[in-house]
């Protein structure tokens, strides 16, 4: 089955009571019992619920994996993957990555000790200079949140099996759409898939998917012993937003490249951050192991000043300025007062995100309308 066809197809059948062709919202909390276990495969919600199932199969069958699991967000998701770990297991992640994952890192996890290596990825090699015998994880963004980094998905799957390590890949900007981590060798694809998958702005989700057995029976544990779930409404939605996906994201992308090329011909921008550009650092991994190079980029204005960076945002009309990405609207946001702030400035610094960064997720609206709102805002 081509991903086109998956997208409206993929692990899902007619309902089996009445043959619905949209998977009914099972709003309940538990099921009837002929007898002490004697159940028709469902017995308790939070455990399973044939709206979530089918929501989890479909995330399965997007990355082309065997196991689909849905979250409450995607930091519910991510927090299942950190609980794979015990005190002393070190962690590997790029540092360039979502500030709500550093958080969750570092101001949780960190304390009940385990430790973590924030290191630059794009070269594989510069990885196993980290590598020990505590090294149980390695995490990896790709393109990264917000400086568009590329990491090159099979170089670290190379490492990471050569030292037995498992390797998350969070593919939130890419979305299955452009690129499957678990083909190039990641044990584990993760997605907020709050951002592109849903694609409405209108619910909160995370997933995880994995091929190997073993590993997802942990993390269904994990997801059951510590509840974090999504309800059925959230999984109709969830589900109805991911048939549209591959349109969405066609259109996010063709947008994304002619934003890109106008911001990198204005007079007052300093530098655009996007993988399509033959120059940017790994444009040719990016080439490789993605379809298309997106709707997200991030740009500066050349005098590099904060309150200009403030002012371009607040000028914008058409692009909302809110936190968040990936919906069929076009989002701002200014990464170092919002969906970064929670990095030491710097941190955040060391890896690019400066106060006058903007980070914009491209829309579906007409393009001519997305670059006249830019047009007027930076001025």
């Amino acid at each position: 089955m081509k991903f086109n066809t998956k997208t409206i197809h993929g692990g899902q059948e007619p309902d089996k009571a009445y043959g619905a062709v949209m998977q009914p919202i099972y709003q309940t909390t538990t099921y009837a019992q002929s007898t002490p276990g004697g159940h028709k495969g469902f017995e308790y919600s939070r455990t399973h619920n044939p709206t979530r199932s089918a929501l989890e199969r479909a995330f399965a069958s997007l990355e082309n994996g065997e196991y689909g699991l849905a979250f409450g967000s995607g930091l519910a998701s991510i927090d299942a993957v950190m609980k794979l770990l015990k005190p002393g297991d070190e962690v590997i992640s790029t540092n360039d990555l979502y500030g709500g994952t550093y958080r969750l890192f570092k101001q949780v996890f960190e304390k009940f000790g385990i430790k973590f290596h924030f290191i630059g990825m794009e070269n594989a090699a510069d990885i196993e200079q980290y590598v020990n015998q505590n090294t149980k994880l390695i995490w990896v963004e790709t393109p990264t949140n917000p400086m568009l980094h590329i990491i090159d998905i099979q170089a670290i799957a190379e490492v990471s099996k050569k030292h037995n390590v498992l390797l998350a890949v969070d593919n939130t900007f890419a979305t299955p759409y452009l690129q499957r981590p678990l083909d190039l060798g990641a044990d584990i694809v993760m997605h907020s898939a709050t951002k592109y998958l849903g694609g409405h702005s209108d619910v909160v989700m995370g997933a995880l998917v994995v091929k190997d057995k073993e590993l997802a029976d942990k993390l269904y544990f994990i997801q059951n012993a510590s509840g974090a779930v999504c309800g059925p409404q959230d999984s109709f939605l969830m589900l109805r937003g991911i048939k549209t996906l591959h349109v969405r994201m066609q259109r996010h992308c063709e947008n994304g490249k002619k934003v890109a090329e106008y911001l990198a011909k204005h007079p007052k921008v300093e530098k655009v951050y996007w993988p399509g550009f033959e120059d940017h650092p790994n444009h040719e991994v990016a080439k490789k192991q993605m379809r298309d190079f997106g709707g997200m980029l991030s740009f500066t204005t050349k005098n590099n000043d904060y309150s200009e960076a403030i002012k371009i945002v607040e000028r914008l009309q058409i692009f909302t300025l809110a936190e968040s990405l990936g919906g069929v609207e076009s989002l701002a946001g200014h990464p170092a007062s919002m969906t970064h702030a929670s990095i030491p400035k710097e941190e955040r610094e060391k890896t690019g995100v400066v106060d006058s960064l903007i980070r914009l997720s491209i829309g579906i609206e007409d393009i001519e309308d997305i670059i006249a709102d830019l047009e007027q805002a930076i001025g």
